[in-house]
């Protein structure tokens, strides 16, 4: 198994990077305008392209004071993404030609010895096209004369890109389960580590954001081996300003997609704010086994001896959708239930490779029908032939029926809900897949 590749898209402002950005992950995320540095945030999503899958930062643009911070900032902007990216994008604009910023962009880029291509924007008409061959001067290859806001070129210039991206650096594939500890800064991520370590391994103070990169450590627990992996604080995407804590929160998602189960953390005192359901949500979109703890537990006074009782339930409230993770209550620095958590995850673990044979499958949902059809569509009555398990961590499931396209949200949340009443998937993320056995519906 592989991490997935980095392509970063540089170059300087109203190129159309953010242009590029939204197409290529098919959705609008960044704001796009005609005036230079409207993306003050720094973006990224996963995309894909002919089955290869690849994380895409957009650098964005700025608004300055002066045309000398305009080169600072943008020359900043490119060493962090060519020292992180494993294919560069350099964009230019066809219209403007080289200027004095791409060439010293591209003399930074020659000397990385990264891969790079780069992409001629606005070339959508001949005179342009023709134009990007202007770009040859910049020593980087050949240019691909795009239009990002047509899409002209467009599936050619994406199968360079994914030409061009390495298999990626190979995950750790021994028996060791690894465990990211993932939460918003200061939460105690690092103080929990070193409490399971029983060693002062990261730097633990009061200051947000003092582990600025992932750090493994290995431990050993019951005569097993654990490796945790200690994890920058993840923020919402719009609170990412800086560049430094854009791409720790890069290396962060990237240490959750290599580890086995997530363990996100939050604060007692502060309750789930909505920062965390953004943690969890981008947790979630790997979809990992995934341990909700609740750090600091010994700063709240247990007048009643139901108040973890109280918190949980006031937790499942916010986050209805993810009732199946389960909770537990701890203090990194007391070391109040600590292990615990290591027993979760190895439970959440065994859970996440579990296969249910085909058999029991079907049983299940002949049963489960029986309970609640599926409605009637137009006139049509939903059938489910049989059903089978095609993977695991997450498991994933498959349901053949009649007609796939007309069975309702509703009704495979009720598939959902019945398969977590019958098999224990706590903390385990569920795919469910309907298929037709006649290709026609």
């Amino acid at each position: 198994m592989n991490r997935l590749p980095v392509v970063a898209i540089i170059g300087r402002p109203n190129v159309g990077k953010s242009t590029l950005f939204n197409r290529i992950l098919r959705q609008r995320i960044a704001v796009v305008d005609d005036q230079p540095g409207v993306t003050r945030d720094r973006l990224f999503g996963r995309a894909d392209w002919a089955g290869k899958e690849f994380f895409l930062i957009d650098t964005g643009g700025f608004i300055p004071d002066s045309d000398d911070l305009i080169n600072q900032l943008v020359r900043e902007q490119a060493e962090i993404a060519i020292d992180e990216a494993d294919l560069v994008l350099f964009m230019v604009d066809s219209r403007v030609g080289s200027t004095d910023l791409d060439d010293d962009i591209a003399r930074r880029l020659q000397r990385s010895r990264k891969p790079v291509l780069v992409i001629a924007n606005k070339a959508d008409n001949e005179t342009y096209q023709l134009e990007a061959n202007q770009f040859f001067s910049l020593g980087l290859g050949e240019p691909i004369d795009i239009a990002a806001i047509s899409g002209y070129n467009f599936g050619d210039m994406l199968d360079l890109i994914v030409g061009h991206l390495p298999e990626g650096e190979e995950f750790d594939e021994s028996d060791k389960l690894k465990i990211a500890v993932v939460g918003r800064p200061n939460v105690g991520k690092s103080s929990f580590v070193n409490f399971l370590s029983g060693k002062q391994r990261q730097i633990v103070t009061d200051i947000p954001g003092t582990t600025r990169d992932s750090i493994d450590t290995e431990i050993e627990f019951e005569g097993e081996k654990f490796i945790l992996i200690d994890t920058a604080g993840l923020r919402r995407k719009s609170r990412i300003k800086e560049n430094l804590e854009f791409y720790t929160t890069l290396r962060t998602l990237k240490s959750v997609e290599r580890c086995d189960v997530a363990v996100v953390l939050i604060e007692a005192q502060e309750g789930l704010l909505h920062q965390d359901i953004q943690v969890l949500e981008e947790v979630m979109s790997f979809r990992k086994g995934t341990l909700l703890v609740i750090n600091k537990w010994d700063l709240i006074e247990e007048k009643e001896t139901d108040t973890s009782k109280i918190f949980e339930e006031s937790i499942r409230g916010k986050i209805p959708t993810l009732s199946y993770l389960p909770m537990v209550f701890i203090s990194a620095i007391t070391g109040q239930r600590g292990v615990n958590v290591l027993k979760l995850c190895k439970k959440i673990d065994e859970r996440q490779k579990y296969r249910i044979q085909t058999s029991e499958l079907n049983r299940f949902i002949e049963e489960t029908v029986n309970r609640q059809h599926p409605a009637a569509v137009r006139g049509k009555h939903i059938k489910f032939f049989y059903a089978t398990q095609s993977e695991i961590c997450p498991p994933t499931f498959v349901f053949f029926c009649n007609y796939p396209k007309l069975l309702q949200r509703q009704y495979l949340r009720y598939i959902e809900n019945r398969m977590r009443a019958t098999w224990d998937f706590e903390g385990v993320p569920i795919r469910i897949k309907v298929k037709s056995r006649d290709k026609k519906n």
